[in-house]
C-alpha cells in the first residue's frame, strides 16, 4: 500500500477509542538500514492553535491492529509504548 493511501486515514486507539490524529500530518520513522518503518509521530495540536498544546505522540509500527478503509486502529493499552 502507497502513503498517499494512508494520508487521509484517522489513527484510533483501540482501548478508550480517542481519536489520534490524522496519518497524513505525522512523520514517519523510517530504519535507514531495512527501510522498515519503525513508528509514526503525530504532531501536536490544538484548536485554531488556541489553548493547550500536548506533545507529540510517538506509535511504535508494531501496534497497529487493523487498518481499513477510513481509519488505523491502534492498540496502545499500556501508555509507556506510546510517548506523549
Amino acid at each position: 500500500m502507497r502513503f498517499s493511501e494512508f494520508c487521509n486515514k484517522e489513527m484510533i486507539d483501540l482501548d478508550n477509542g480517542e481519536r489520534m490524529g490524522v496519518l497524513g500530518q505525522a512523520d514517519l520513522v523510517i530504519h535507514p538500514e531495512t527501510g522498515d518503518i519503525d513508528s509514526i509521530i503525530l504532531p501536536s495540536h490544538s484548536f485554531l492553535a488556541w489553548g493547550k498544546k500536548r506533545d507529540e505522540v510517538i506509535i511504535p509500527w508494531n501496534t497497529i491492529r487493523k487498518v481499513g478503509p477510513e481509519m488505523i486502529i491502534v492498540e496502545l493499552k499500556e501508555r509507556g509504548r506510546a510517548r506523549f
